[in-house]
């Protein structure tokens, strides 16, 4: 017999969470840079990666209450997610949102008593979030972010609905407490990865979907990277449309090919001139559009270690518009057998914001690990 208390979600969207991404400006954090991606026609995308995450509970519509504050902060997604909701009013600035008006509403949906809280965002609202209430409070976070260190994310919003619904579903699920990191985002866009613990949160515990911190102090394989670099260079055609996304293997390609291009942007090179470094999306589909058909065209890049994300991590320049043009066969995957390693054969995941194209692009695919040494990989 079924109980007839709601399952109590509380709910927050961070509805700037990854804005800068698309426009390679590298996080959202600050009014300033919210403004500066505006101007450059990004789109606030966090809204439809919640609603791909209650998609997952639809079927559970009728046994959940929603607790919220009005607007884009929550609001507006429990009306059209059609369940029975509590607003909370005079809480936040329903114009426009401020990291204040997270920590606000966090303490404000706590005080009324969630089974957990459910947040879309970013790192910084997710120290928002741990500011506001600390560990005790049970939490789950859809990633929305450009920068994701942190481990208290679900891998995808998809992932994010499947967690809950084994809750709904009465599944024992252990609680741990996963760190909340985040990166100066100033040093990010000059090139510096600096990952500072700020505090952790308490969120349900299964490893098929719950994103892994990632990996710290890894030794540099110069070796390896330098052969993989030979490899891929060696064996691009001539003419080739070459992007290439961002990271230490990816740099390395760049650094073989004498190009000055950036460690955590994504470059366009072409017969081994460095055409735009740090390309927006935009800047991509222009050179892709304008590019001769008949001249091939390569998609380069590296997966996070210890968190084996493809795609929807720090390079959100490269959507879905961007892989539907480029094709799966033109995508080539660069990694070391030790990056790989430190997935513990859990699967390379992808969140490209586009469940369909995530399923077209999954499977197996070869990851250049070497020179002339290749393996073969599963994608979920």
């Amino acid at each position: 017999m079924k109980s007839e208390r709601k399952f109590r979600l509380g709910l927050i969207v961070n509805p700037f969470a990854g804005l800068g991404g698309s426009v390679a400006l590298k996080g959202s954090d600050g009014d300033e840079i919210v403004a500066l991606a505006l101007s450059r026609g990004a789109k606030p995308k966090a809204d439809e990666r919640v609603e791909a995450a209650l998609a997952v509970l639809a079927p559970y519509r009728d046994e959940i209450q929603i607790i919220t504050v009005p607007g884009d902060m929550g609001g507006r997604l429990a009306k059209v997610f059609g369940a029975e909701y509590l607003l909370l009013e005079n809480i936040v600035n329903e114009v426009i949102s401020s990291a204040e008006d997270t920590r606000k509403a966090a303490l404000s949906i706590c005080q009324e008593g969630v089974d957990l809280l459910l947040f879309a965002g970013g790192d910084g609202t997710a120290r928002d979030i741990y500011a506001a209430i600390g560990v005790g409070q049970v939490c789950l976070g859809v990633p929305a972010g450009v920068k994701m260190q942190s481990g208290v994310y679900a891998n995808t919003p998809h992932a994010a609905g499947e967690l809950l619904k084994l809750m709904m579903q009465g599944e024992i699920l252990s609680l741990t407490e996963a760190e909340v990191r985040d990166i100066d985002e100033d040093a990010y866009r000059h090139g510096m990865l600096k990952s500072r613990y700020f505090g952790e949160l308490r969120v349900p515990s299964d490893l098929r979907y719950l994103q892994h911190v990632k990996c710290r102090g890894i030794e540099k394989e110069e070796v390896v990277l330098d052969d993989i670099a030979a490899f891929v260079c060696e064996s691009l055609e001539r003419h080739t449309l070459c992007i290439i996304g961002a990271g230490t293997t990816t740099m390395a390609i760049k650094q073989a090919m004498g190009i000055d291009g950036t460690l955590l942007g994504v470059d366009l090179v072409f017969d081994g001139r460095l055409l735009l470094a740090d390309a927006s999306e935009q800047e991509i589909l222009t050179s892709l559009s304008a590019r001769d058909t008949s001249q091939p065209v390569k998609l380069i890049l590296t997966l996070i270690g210890g968190q084996g994300h493809l795609f929807g991590r720090g390079n959100q320049q490269l959507s879905p518009r961007v892989i539907k043009v480029v094709k799966k066969e033109n995508i080539t995957v660069v990694a070391s057998k030790d990056k790989l390693h430190s997935l513990d054969k859990r699967p390379i995941i992808l969140d490209t914001g586009d469940e369909c194209l995530d399923r077209q692009l999954a499977g197996y695919i070869s990851v250049v690990t070497g020179y002339e040494d290749q393996v073969i990989y599963p994608i979920k």
